[in-house]
């Protein structure tokens, strides 16, 4: 196997090979780092590189595993995770000019869960700034690797570059209002949001905390299970992880044959681009070729979500950055000033009256699910999003509410969601679609996830690097 075909493995691959000493975690973490060294000065997905340690995880990975202590699927995988995810003695900025020379005393529960999985920690990916949609101005920015010309998406765009650019295996990404869908969909990668409190938010930077989420990102929806196993459950140090049982999200076969599945054409076709509708329509007669029960439904209204979301997120990313803004305002960049500076004019009945739109679209998503599994929806209603079509967008606040539709109503409802790769747009940009599922039902996602995959390969394309 060459060193490229190494770097693309999938993590369920690896994991056998692993286990049956096949192969070993050190050439596999050395491919790894040799790709790192000649592509990210191109491509800008990592801050910083762990190369000394990582070759220190895997050595140790290799002599557990020939002793026969193997720790399960992620036992000696090369795994990297999103600068804003705490790590003991190493910098960790959340892409902020003010944390730059920040090196927490501790690792965050993700970290810490990574590591007792036997993973190896190949090091920190870049991120737009304090987890919005711009990047600081004195960092440089993430590069798409299918067309340098394009949006490599927000803010998790580090993750979502260098999983599939073959930097890592998986990773780890975090969404506030679309940070682990929109690299997902434009990156070709697989991106799984849990269910809001599903996996601990201990030690990572917070953005929105009411909205933040944090999950894997890696080239299957297998593989996306496997990192949740070792990501999920309560964590006595964040009060709001859910205290649910964790189930074995990679226990059931790939299997979508009478799953419901609902689709509100209207939303999901006809409010979308040529491009995007196409790969919405390819998406519904795979899934009813394998066997699922797709059903027209009316998916309650997003719109009014998207036109508010900036404001309550504002509101408690002011919070959030109180100890630094508005003191230190000359140190943030344009982006994040703007939502901070208007998270400080936002009053009580404004939080009012969006958290009764917030609980009423919660209530009526529920209802929806008396009849559905799954809810498909596009990630975003445009295709084609070069950097100055999606710079544009950000900053007009007639279109920026168009940008969010199908991203931040999930985050307000806390549901889970899948993206999966489905196609690519005229420019040879991929185009990713999302499924929605109940609270804390990511096992199904991550099952049909999986049949999906089984009859299409969009997951298994790489970029021309």
């Amino acid at each position: 196997m060459s060193s490229t075909d190494l770097c693309y493995a999938s993590l369920s691959d690896l994991a056998r090979n692993f286990a049956s000493r096949a192969l070993s975690p050190k050439e596999v973490t050395r491919a790894h780092l040799e790709r790192i060294d000649r592509l990210n000065p191109l491509l800008g997905a990592y801050t910083t590189v762990l190369a000394e340690s990582a070759l220190a995880d895997a050595e140790r990975a290799e002599e557990e595993i020939g002793r026969g202590e193997y720790r399960g699927p992620l036992h000696g995988i090369p795994i990297a995770v999103k600068d804003l995810c705490y790590t003991e003695g190493t910098a960790t900025t959340a892409g902020m000019a003010i944390y730059r020379d920040f090196h927490p005393t501790y690792d965050a529960t993700v970290v810490s869960r990574l590591r007792r999985a036997g993973a190896v920690l190949l090091g920190k990916l870049h991120m737009c700034e304090a987890g919005g949609a711009e990047y600081h101005p004195s960092f440089p920015a993430v590069v798409n690797p299918w067309s340098p010309h394009h949006w490599a998406g927000a803010s998790s765009s580090g993750s979502g570059v260098a999983t599939t650019a073959g930097l890592c295996v998986a990773s780890l990404g975090t969404d506030t209002g679309g940070s682990i869908r929109t690299p997902s969909s434009m990156n070709a990668v697989t991106g799984l949001k849990p269910t809001w409190g599903r996996v601990s938010v201990h030690g990572m930077f917070a953005m929105a905390p009411s909205l933040d989420t944090i999950g894997p990102m890696a080239r299957s929806a297998e593989d996306t299970g496997h990192m949740l196993q070792a990501l999920a459950g309560p964590d006595a140090n964040d009060p709001t992880a859910v205290r649910a049982e964790v189930p074995d999200y990679t226990a059931r076969p790939p299997e979508v044959r009478a799953v419901r599945i609902g689709v509100d054409p209207e939303i999901a076709v006809g409010s979308v681009e040529s491009d995007v509708a196409q790969v919405i329509r390819d998406a519904i007669r795979t899934l009813e070729d394998l066997g699922a029960d797709v059903r027209e439904v009316s998916l309650p209204p997003t719109a009014a979500l998207g036109a508010v979301w900036g404001t309550y997120m504002g509101a408690e990313a002011a919070v959030v950055h109180e100890k630094t803004f508005p003191s230190r305002s000359a140190e943030y960049g344009q982006f994040m000033r703007q939502v901070l500076d208007e998270g400080h004019t936002v009053s009580g009945m404004d939080i009012a009256r969006i958290e009764s739109e917030r609980r009423i679209f919660t209530g009526k998503l529920a209802a929806l699910f008396d009849d559905i599994d799954l809810l498909l929806v596009p990630v975003l209603r445009y295709a084609d999003l070069t950097l100055e079509r999606f710079s544009a967008l950000l900053f007009d606040p007639d279109e920026l509410p168009n940008v969010l539709r199908f991203l931040v109503p999930f985050n307000f409802s806390g549901s889970p969601t899948i993206t999966l790769p489905g196609g690519f747009d005229k420019s040879g940009v991929p185009i990713g679609f999302q499924l929605v599922a109940r609270h804390l039902d990511e096992q199904l996602l991550v099952r049909v996830g999986r049949a999906y995959q089984s009859a299409t390969d969009w997951h298994l394309r790489r970029p021309p690097c």
